[in-house]
């Protein structure tokens, strides 16, 4: 059972906190499919501080405490004090003030979830930090493969895109090989990270290569204002060398399941014949996302 105060990455976590979290997630799945209210954090307020722009997750952890019960606070850093020059740990003792249970947080700086947990009582939890982790978006794609495949060990799982800059990859990728999956990064050189191979991975500039024997496909978003520096030649070269394409899928491992954390550049990671394919499981990652967020709210904070 997970027992700490935070959920700050993966990178740390032992392989048993992972399994206790995937293990309590399945049962608030089932809650949620029913549409039946938990009330487990009645009383209890979450915060969220995005100093970047979200869709998916900042509404999925909202849904998810509203699903527990909870009060939910939400912070436009952009019309708020932060704007005036309020500190980041002077914005977290405000909602500590305001007693505030929970503080999920997304921000563009490396390593800032863990100086807020380190000046605030308030649970923290980190919902993407620079190109660090996004530990919740890790645990809800560990879900949905588990879910689909029954275990995770022995799985071989394929990261095409832009790794450089994801957080993403990097959470799945240390949490995969706790998990003893086989994991494969593909992209242009450009968009490999320096090192990247020393966090356990196989580092391919072939997509062919890669996607044989896969189990999972995961398209990472190519970021487009990255282009501006010149990462690639084009768009259309990236896809046609990189895409995940019917072509690739059906005629490499055509029982792979096709992932995505959104959102699609359609056309760009992922053809629509595949994101819309009944190999995607992209809708259901969502879904996976609630069941998650609910899981790891409700273990740390749930029991104070």
């Amino acid at each position: 059972m997970y027992k700490k105060k935070d959920l700050l990455g993966l990178k740390d976590m032992a392989a048993e906190e992972i399994i206790g979290i995937l293990d309590h997630a399945k049962g608030m799945k089932e809650a949620f499919v029913e549409g039946r209210q938990l009330n487990s954090l009645s009383g209890k307020c979450v915060t969220t501080l995005f100093y970047e722009n979200s869709t998916r997750t900042r509404n999925s952890f909202e849904t998810a405490a509203r699903f527990l019960g909870a009060r939910t606070m939400s912070v436009a850093v952009a019309t708020s004090s932060v704007q005036k020059g309020e500190s980041l740990i002077d914005t977290g003792k405000t909602l500590d003030a305001l007693r505030t249970d929970a503080i999920v947080i997304r921000h563009s700086m490396a390593g800032a979830p863990d100086l807020l947990a380190a000046n605030v009582r308030a649970s923290v939890i980190n919902a993407g930090d620079g190109m660090n982790e996004h530990p919740t978006q890790s645990l809800l794609d560990l879900y949905t493969m588990r879910e689909k495949f029954g275990s995770i060990k022995g799985l071989k799982v394929v990261f095409v895109g832009d790794v450089k800059h994801s957080r993403v990859a990097r959470s799945n990728i240390w949490a995969l090989t706790k998990l003893g999956a086989e994991t494969v990064v593909v992209a242009p050189y450009t968009l490999i990270p320096k090192g990247i191979e020393e966090l356990g991975c196989e580092v391919l500039c072939d997509i062919e290569e890669a996607l044989i024997g896969a189990n999972v496909v995961m398209g990472l978003r190519i970021q487009r204002e990255r282009q501006k520096a010149g990462l690639f030649p084009s768009i259309a070269e990236y896809n046609a060398e990189f895409g995940i394409t019917s072509e690739r899928l059906y005629g490499i491992c055509e029982n792979a399941i096709v992932m995505h954390p959104g959102p699609v550049n359609r056309g760009v990671e992922l053809t629509s014949e595949v994101a819309d394919s009944g190999n995607s499981v992209i809708n259901e990652q969502v879904t996976n996302g609630v069941a998650v967020r609910m899981a790891v709210m409700d273990m740390l904070v749930g029991g104070r």
